[in-house]
């Protein structure tokens, strides 16, 4: 990890209206400081209430991939939007605005994005915020919850079969989360999460088709409910493993996170993911806006509809400054 100059700090966080944000170093920003314990590793202890239902959950998902041919185009069409509300309420919401307080949302914005993040399934925004702050923090250590150095399947899915390491409860237990703790969008899906998933997740996918244009319960549950979920679920941990392993490192070739073009089209945006770690504040994740960034779109618009405001820009010249002191060589005007 490289350290960031002063003047840097100073000028990197801009609003996209040329205000200076208030905080330069918040608790995503990487901790130099942090040394991983000497000695060997705690032991991995398997958690088989998740393997089991993770086990379960795919072949439900595998099934549901035989079950396309027999949808209805309103199914499909019902299960993409399903998609992209869960995409959002992930991308937009718990990453964006609540993990990096990278722009700010009105109270419908909020609502609608802690629903897309019950739909979504994956922690309360709370929960999910939390692990995401410790991972920027101590990211590639014993301490990141999904620490890509031990291994693709760890970092992509096995992270959650096994019990956190004690690095990890113990950093994420130090953060300061007034913020979220202070939001009562958050603490409202965070006291009623498993009824929300229940609802959000599973029952309205499954019964607005059934309802509304008299589609199979069968086929109702297993597409736009199983399947659409288990997607979501592979493009959002596709950021934790595939683009922390795989593509080029134009700001930053000192870290291990990637850009990777498979990852910002699965998952909406997020695979500009080298920018991402080297400015995790900046609203877009990515120097280029709208390219190839459904979320960075999605944002923008809600700002035009004055749902949202305060987008936090990294300047022009801080960006070409840091590829030209950190980066690879590989960078690309467009």
């Amino acid at each position: 990890m490289t350290v960031s100059e002063p003047f840097e700090k100073q000028q990197q966080h801009k609003s996209v209206n040329g205000d200076v944000c208030s905080e330069a170093a918040g608790e995503d920003a990487f901790d130099h400081t942090y040394k991983e314990k000497e000695g060997p590793k705690p032991s991995k202890i398997l958690v088989w209430r998740n393997i089991i239902l993770m086990i379960l959950l795919h072949l439900g998902a595998v099934y549901g991939l035989f079950l396309i041919p027999s949808a209805s185009p309103s199914t499909l069409l019902w299960s993409m939007t399903c998609f992209l509300i869960s995409a959002l309420g992930i991308t937009a919401g718990a990453h964006r605005l609540w993990s990096h307080r990278a722009y700010k949302a009105s109270l419908p914005l909020r609502i609608f994005l802690a629903v897309g993040n019950s739909m979504a399934f994956q922690n309360d925004v709370f929960e999910w915020a939390r692990d995401h702050r410790v991972h920027h923090k101590y990211s590639e250590t014993d301490a990141d919850p999904h620490n890509a150095r031990r291994g693709f399947f760890f970092s992509h899915i096995g992270w959650l079969l096994v019990r956190k390491h004690p690095d990890v409860i113990e950093k994420g237990g130090k953060l300061e989360l007034s913020d979220l703790l202070s939001d009562k969008v958050v603490m409202f899906q965070r006291r009623h999460y498993k009824l929300s998933v229940l609802l959000m997740c599973f029952f309205i996918p499954m019964f607005v088709p059934w309802y509304f244009w008299g589609e199979s319960l069968w086929v109702a549950y297993f597409v736009p409910a199983l399947l659409r979920y288990t997607l979501v679920l592979n493009a959002t941990w596709l950021v934790n493993s595939a683009a922390h392993m795989w593509g080029n490192r134009p700001y930053d070739q000192n870290i291990n996170p990637r850009e990777n073009r498979f990852v910002t089209l699965s998952a909406i945006g997020e695979g500009f993911h080298n920018y991402h770690h080297t400015f995790p504040y900046d609203y877009a994740t990515s120097e280029y806006g709208c390219k190839l960034n459904l979320t960075t779109c999605f944002i923008d618009f809600m700002c035009f509809l004055g749902l949202a405001k305060d987008r936090k820009r990294v300047s022009r010249e801080v960006v070409l400054s840091r590829i030209q002191r950190t980066g690879d060589g590989s960078h690309r005007s467009g």
